[in-house]
This record gives C-alpha cells, sequence and structure tokens, in this order.
C-alpha cells in the first residue's frame, strides 16, 4: 500500500510539473536556479568577472548570486549561512530580499541594526516570509555596510500565472534576466573611506570589460528571430546608474520594480541603483549580432571595444563582436513620469499636493561627502531599531539613531517630498515594507494623482539643482522600515531615516518572532573588532594610498 501511495503522489507531481512547465509566465528553476524553498551560503572566492582577478563575498560562489525564482503565492524559507573567512572584508553578513513587503515578518527584511542583528561567523538564521499579493522583478543583497559593492547580490523573480501581460512575450525564464552591476577591483571596505568611488567596470550577467584591461569574456543573451521575449533588468549597482540600450531594437516597459505598467514603446532607459524593469524585446532584425549597451553615467566612460556592453545573439548568427553602431541621440528615451500604472492606478488620499494625512519634507544635504537628512547623519544604533520597538520604545524621542527615526500612525496617507543638496546625484531612493506612487518625478514640473508610476526606487534629483520627489504611500504594515539612499556609499556616510509604522502595533503584527532571530544579538554583540573583519585601520591606510579624499577613520559598524 506504501508502495503505492508513493508511486500515485510521483505521478501526481510529474503531472503538476509538466503543467506548469508548459506556462511561459512560470517556468520551473533550472540547474543552478533555487526556489523558494532553499538555503544560500556566503563566502569568499577568488573571481575575475573581467579578467582582474580578487577575492569576493559571493553567493554559492557565483557572481551574481544564483537565480531565486518562486510562484506567487509561494512561502518563502530561506537559510542564510555565514561561512565568511576573509579578514580583508566583512566577516558578518545580512541579506535582503529587495521590494518585498514582509507585511507581518518585518524581522525577515535583513537590514541590519533596523531589523536585525548580522549574522555572524559559522552561524545561519531562515528567513521565512509570505508573499502573496506580489509578483515581478526583484533583487536580494547584503545589508551590512557596503558588503553588497564586494558581490552579496542576486536577482528573484516571482512568476504569475496569470500575468495580464503575458500575450505580450513568448519567452520569461532565466535566460532573459539581465543584471546590471558595477566592479571594483580593490575591496568595499576600503573604498569606503574615499570620497567619491569609482568603479573599474560595469557588468551585464556577471562578465565585462575594463578599460587597460584583457578583452575577457561577454554576457551573450540568445534570441531566435520571430519570438518576443521578457527581459528583466536588475541594476545591482552599488553606485552608478546605466543608460540601457540594444543596437537596432526599441523595447516596450511593462514592469517597474514589481509594479506592472501600462506598456511603452522606448529605444532607451536609464536605470537607478536598485531599480528594476520588465522589458519586452521582439526579435524582429536580421540574424546577427548586437550590441547590448550599459553605459554608466561616469566620466569619461565608452562602449568601444566591448566596455559596457555585452552582445545580444540570434540563433545562427557567427560567435563574433558585433559591429553594429548606436544612434548619436535616442529618439525616444523613457522619462518616468510617461510611465502609468496598470493595475488599480491612481495614488491614495485626496489628490493635491500637501493634501495627504501625513506630509513630510526631508533635505538630503551632502556636507564634505558625508550625508545629512533633516541635518542628521544617519549612524546606525548598536540596538536594532526593531528590538528597541519591542523593547517598549514607541515615541521618537526614545527611539535610537536619535533624529533619524520618523514615526508615523497607522492607517494614513503619506506624502513624502525630498529634495538634495551638493553633488553625487542622482539619488536612488528606497523605501522598506512598501511601494509608492510618484506623484511627482524629479526633473518633471507636474503631479499626477490620477494614475502615476508605482515603484520602490525612485529618484530625488540631481545633479541638475532645484529638483524633488514626491511620493505617496499608506501606513498599512506595522513597524521599522529603511529609507535611504541606494548608491551604497551614500548609505554609509549617513543617507538614510527610518520610517516607523505605528510602534505600539509591531508586536503584535510581526508575533511570532523566531526564537532564532532573539539570539541573533547577544552572538554578535561578543564579536570583537576584528572579528566583524574589513581590515580594520589597515584598509583605511591603503585607501590612503589610492586618494587624498577621505573620510576619518571609523570601525565597521557594531
Amino acid at each position: 500500500m506504501l508502495i503505492l501511495i508513493l508511486i500515485t503522489s510521483l505521478i501526481t507531481s510529474i503531472n503538476a510539473a509538466s503543467i506548469i512547465s508548459r506556462s511561459k509566465s512560470y517556468p520551473l528553476p533550472r540547474s543552478g536556479e533555487l526556489g523558494p524553498q532553499t538555503s544560500i551560503t556566503i563566502g569568499n572566492n577568488l573571481i575575475s568577472p573581467d579578467g582582474f582577478e580578487r577575492s569576493a563575498t559571493l553567493v554559492d560562489g557565483t557572481f551574481p548570486g544564483p537565480l531565486i525564482s518562486a510562484q506567487k503565492g509561494d512561502n518563502f524559507s530561506i537559510q542564510v549561512i555565514n561561512n565568511l573567512t576573509d579578514p580583508s572584508m566583512f566577516l558578518t553578513t545580512s541579506v535582503h530580499w529587495h521590494g518585498l513587503y514582509q507585511n507581518g515578518t518585518n524581522y525577515a527584511d535583513g537590514v541590519s541594526f533596523v531589523t536585525q542583528c548580522p549574522i555572524t561567523q559559522n552561524q545561519s538564521f531562515t528567513h521565512t516570509f509570505s508573499v502573496p499579493n506580489q509578483a515581478g522583478t526583484y533583487w536580494y543583497h547584503s545589508h551590512y555596510s557596503v558588503q553588497y559593492c564586494d558581490g552579496l547580490r542576486g536577482p528573484l523573480v516571482i512568476y504569475d500565472p496569470n500575468d495580464p501581460l503575458a500575450y505580450m512575450y513568448d519567452v520569461d525564464d532565466a535566460s532573459t534576466v539581465i543584471t546590471l552591476a558595477d566592479w571594483y577591483h580593490t575591496v568595499a571596505p576600503v573604498m569606503r573611506f574615499i570620497i567619491g568611488a569609482n568603479a573599474n567596470t560595469s557588468l551585464i550577467n556577471g562578465l565585462g570589460r575594463y578599460p587597460g584591461g584583457p578583452a575577457s569574456e561577454l554576457a551573450v543573451i540568445s534570441v531566435e528571430q520571430g519570438k518576443r521575449y521578457r527581459m528583466r533588468l536588475i541594476a545591482m549597482s552599488c553606485d552608478p546608474n546605466f543608460t540601457f540600450s540594444i543596437d537596432g531594437h526599441n523595447f516596450t516597459v511593462i514592469e517597474a520594480d514589481g509594479e506592472e505598467t501600462q506598456p511603452l514603446e522606448v529605444d532607451q532607459l536609464t536605470i537607478l541603483a536598485g531599480q528594476r524593469y520588465s522589458v519586452v524585446l521582439i526579435a524582429d532584425q536580421p540574424v546577427d549580432n548586437y550590441w547590448v549597451r550599459s553605459v554608466p553615467d561616469l566620466v569619461g566612460v565608452t562602449t568601444d571595444g566591448g566596455l559596457n556592453s555585452a552582445i545580444l545573439r540570434y540563433t545562427g548568427a557567427p560567435v563574433a563582436d558585433p559591429t553594429t553602431s548606436a544612434p548619436a541621440v535616442p529618439e525616444n528615451p523613457l522619462y518616468e513620469w510617461n510611465l502609468n500604472a496598470l493595475i488599480n492606478p491612481g495614488a491614495p488620499g485626496i489628490p493635491g499636493y500637501g493634501n495627504a494625512d501625513i506630509n513630510l519634507y526631508l533635505i538630503a544635504a551632502n556636507v564634505k561627502g558625508s550625508f545629512q537628512v533633516n541635518g542628521t547623519q544617519f549612524v546606525p544604533p548598536s540596538v536594532p531599531v526593531l528590538l528597541q520597538i519591542l523593547s517598549g520604545a514607541q515615541d521618537a524621542t526614545q527611539l535610537l539613531p536619535s533624529g533619524s527615526v520618523i514615526v508615523l500612525e497607522a492607517n494614513k496617507v503619506v506624502e513624502l517630498t525630498m529634495t538634495t543638496t551638493g553633488p553625487g546625484g542622482p539619488h536612488p531612493i528606497h523605501l522598506h515594507g512598501h511601494t509608492f506612487d510618484v506623484v511627482q518625478s524629479a526633473g518633471n514640473s507636474t503631479f499626477n494623482y490620477v494614475n502615476p508610476v508605482r515603484r520602490d526606487v525612485v529618484s530625488a534629483g540631481g545633479p541638475t539643482p532645484n529638483q524633488q520627489m514626491v511620493i505617496r504611500w499608506v501606513t498599512d504594515n506595522s513597524g521599522p522600515w529603511f529609507l535611504h539612499c541606494h548608491i551604497d556609499w551614500h548609505l554609509d556616510a549617513g543617507f538614510a531615516v527610518v520610517m516607523a509604522e505605528s510602534p505600539a502595533d509591531t508586536l503584535a503584527h510581526i508575533s511570532p518572532i523566531p526564537a532564532a532571530w532573539d539570539q541573533l544579538c547577544p552572538t554578535f554583540d561578543a564579536l570583537t573588532v576584528d572579528q566583524l573583519g574589513g581590515g580594520g585601520i589597515l584598509a583605511w591606510e591603503e585607501a590612503a594610498n589610492i586618494s587624498t579624499i577621505l573620510f576619518p577613520y571609523t570601525p565597521p559598524p557594531s
């Protein structure tokens, strides 16, 4: 009888897999992909994605980390195992699941010193959470200091078997996930002391070339003539934004940061650190190789010789670098304010500037390389904000870091206006725990409360002065949520605040809290400075050999 049950179960599983695998909207995980119930190991390995070999901080030994894929409605249980060993980089870690609301599971958001203490060497923590109402393109990355700049970053996609835009594309799988990243030849604990640090290389799907370096392998995106592809672009950058285009092809934007948009055809788009776009590319050109260009907003960059590039290769084209060229000026670039939400459009609350329940105005200022929001530089507290709240702190005057926590009432419409001053823009602003409606994009003078784009990372303006962005969301997710610049060097330099939504409701909203979460802080607090890694004062001295424009030495966050 037991054998019969097992056979029946196996046949049922095979049939179910067959049904799922025929869906273009939800492919099964391939080899090298991970599902929602999994573990990832954070460790150090030597890699040379651009021909320059260095030690890096990696997930399962690869850069970018493996794709984590799931179906809408899946429950996640991801064990994060810390096997870090290289003391030149940070030895503790935490992992954030960028774009996922974590409604009711704030403790699983993965933000060091906001929602948890870091995971120490040879320890692990399991993030258990559900994603009942989200589907789209996301990613995961370290949220401890500037650790993700050393390589701890990877894609995460939640497929929707009932995607209302599925009629627009034929292919949507791991082969159409395109990661855009910057890469550094010097470890991040050194680079964090340099004011105005610049990347050596731009990588597409983990490969690239740097000026003066070898003609190393480039990423190849394979397409078949006549098919339509949903390309999921993920900007895993620590700093620059990228101007993305494909020679000879237009594409149609259908998603921004996990929120589907009214389809909009463009020939070029700019994608900021942390942002994602899905674009539909129709392979309707002659069989050939075409340059894919991802140009960072740095001085003196080029795509000559395959720099900042990958290859779009049609089936049947020769294995060779393309000879195509891009127009000097795009005909139809993407402007954010031309995007409109597809599902339930409309900003919450009463239309009109200043008509929300809570109206906030934040000014972020660059002060000699450090950043202050409304006059306060964010410095990570020694006790995570969530633990402070669970221990009884309720008011902004009680919560640390002082001046960097904004307490919000429950179930209110918030309208946030942000402007920036000084160099370093445009600044990509990310809010954890929510998406928001962008009722005014930086660089645009008009407001849109009727059908603005909805997303989770938006430019706060710059480098052009006198710009502002205005966003709205509803405080329906009790807990402390980080609002910060997604240029990791700027976050490390203080560009952040915490939005503490209804602290009095947080304990009830997120219970039960895993017992393992309670043990993270005692274990971390017992570490010595040397056990944190990052090179200590030697990292600052190495930075001084690279640049004279430095921050003063500070130890790793603890």
